[in-house]
């Protein structure tokens, strides 16, 4: 289904986060670092904040490219196709390509999922690129207030494969932890990283997808971190839920057991993160494939644009190799077939990220499908 695998593809992070969250200061020291010696980097933002990307440019050996023609988002389908679809031959030598991997800083108004979708589905894109990471940057000074406000922000950090914490040093330990909390339930699966100064470590934002460049064995316990879901299950509902979802989250933990947590603004309607969820689904038999093809369709059909993120391992009936899926707001990429299992566990696996869309209506259509369709086999006890 693609051009090439996935681990000849050249890896893409995007860096975004809200104006103000610093992520342009993580960039100029990211750059320096011999990590992104050969990393190509494609800026998208607007204002007063071009000054900075002016100094990015000319402290550094990077090769960098400027879209300052608007947002990202608006703009997407042109600019950033043309400049990816570009860079490959306006920045080689002797028929190479002198870069080896492409970070991409979003303006801090954009909703990522554009950029994402350009990546998976652009006939012209998606067979050079392959998404390695969303890496946000997330001011803990203003972060409560942020996402309060702004439902792109929320977003951001909910399709976040790592989170940036920057500012910690201008919050008290109480505000920190009522962020953080607040985080668990947007997001309980990304990384968390404290930022002081724009400084972190490459290691921490490259490389976080499920394949390589080396072409090592796909590293699909780190990429899914189902064990997240888990985890979080346990800290809100003890002893709560079944084997078919591991958590759901409604963006803040329950806390009406303790009524010293009332700051918490529990009943704030107005907190856009009130309507994500995070869980796990998973399904112990083998799945049809006509089965796996229809759920897809109809939740992308149906509520697309409400599932923020989901990543699977699915285990396609009558397939000896695991098929990967990865979807990002009503697209999904094509599915990959795994060399082989990463372990024992033959079960599939899920884990989304929705807005406004219920654990249970994934799984009441999945049973559905599974009772109706030929050879779908018996329901789940």
């Amino acid at each position: 289904m693609m051009a090439e695998s996935p681990s000849n593809l050249i890896p893409v992070t995007l860096l975004t986060g809200f104006l103000g969250s610093g992520k342009t200061t993580v960039l100029n020291h990211l750059v320096r670092q011999p990590e992104l010696a050969d990393a190509l980097v494609i800026i998208n933002e607007f204002g007063e904040m071009a000054l900075d990307h002016l100094l990015v440019a000319h402290s550094t050996e990077n090769l960098v490219m400027e879209m300052s023609s608007g947002c990202l988002c608006c703009s997407i389908r042109g600019d950033l196709v043309k400049t990816l679809r570009d860079i490959t031959w306006r920045f080689a030598r002797g028929g190479q390509r002198q870069f080896r991997r492409v970070l991409i800083e979003t303006t801090g108004l954009a909703d990522p999922a554009p950029i994402i979708h350009t990546l998976m589905s652009h006939p012209q894109i998606a067979p050079q690129y392959r998404l390695d990471g969303i890496v946000t940057a997330v001011d803990m000074a203003a972060g409560m207030q942020t996402l309060d406000r702004h439902p792109e922000a929320v977003k951001q950090a909910a399709v976040a494969d790592a989170l940036l914490l920057t500012k910690a040093d201008l919050v008290s330990n109480v505000q920190r932890q009522a962020l953080l909390r607040r985080l668990d339930g947007i997001n309980p699966a990304a990384l968390r990283w404290d930022v002081q100064g724009g400084a972190i470590a490459p290691d921490k934002v490259l490389n976080l997808g499920l394949f390589s460049a080396d072409g090592k064995t796909p590293e699909v316990a780190r990429w899914l971190r189902e064990e997240a879901y888990a985890l979080a299950q346990e800290h809100d509902h003890p002893g709560h839920g079944h084997g078919q979802a591991a958590h759901e989250s409604h963006g803040h933990h329950d806390h009406s057991h303790d009524h010293s947590h009332d700051h918490d603004h529990r009943h704030d309607v107005n907190r856009h993160d009130d309507h994500i969820r995070a869980f796990c689904f998973q399904v112990d038999e083998p799945i049809p494939d006509a089965v796996l093809s229809h759920w897809l369709e109809l939740l992308m059909g149906f509520v697309g644009s409400n599932i923020l993120r989901v990543k699977g391992i699915i285990n396609v009936a009558g397939s000896p190799q695991p098929i990967v899926v990865h979807g990002v707001q009503h697209l999904f990429h094509p599915p990959v077939p795994l060399p082989a299992w990463p372990s024992e566990d033959r079960r599939s696996r899920l884990v989304f990220i929705t807005q406004d869309v219920e654990r249970e209506l994934v799984e009441r259509i999945f049973d559905a499908l599974r009772q109706v369709l030929p050879q779908a086999g018996a329901p789940r006890a």
